[in-house]
């Protein structure tokens, strides 16, 4: 299992447009952001893209994964950055799972530092 590949990845995530989620993502995968925007599945990820402007630029920090199988689970302190926002850190934790020969998102949740 390469954790780097998969690290790599979720940096797209956060700065990549809708051609990288529709290479990246399982159909029916599932994200849980902080109110107001919630649970989002599927094509509700995508439409969700269109709706705000992505992230210039993210920090990692505390970065910790495991993994069995075909499944791996990252977990780490996100800093987005957007021009004239505060920075935007939340706790993260994402799955992965290997679908054929290629690793998919099919879970991320975001969680405000308390």
């Amino acid at each position: 299992m390469n954790f780097e590949t998969l690290w790599e990845m979720e940096k797209s995530f956060w700065l990549d447009g809708p051609d990288f989620y529709e290479s990246a993502m399982a159909s029916n995968a599932k994200m849980v952001f902080p109110s107001p925007v919630g649970i989002l599945e599927g094509e509700q990820i995508l439409e969700g893209l269109n709706q705000g402007p992505r992230w210039e630029a993210v920090d990692f920090e505390d970065k910790t994964e495991t993994g069995l199988g075909h499944t791996a689970v990252l977990a780490y302190k996100a800093t987005g950055r957007r021009e004239g926002d505060a920075p935007y850190v939340t706790l993260c934790a994402s799955t992965y799972v290997k679908a054929d020969k290629n690793w998919v998102l099919l879970a991320h949740q975001q969680s405000p530092e308390a």
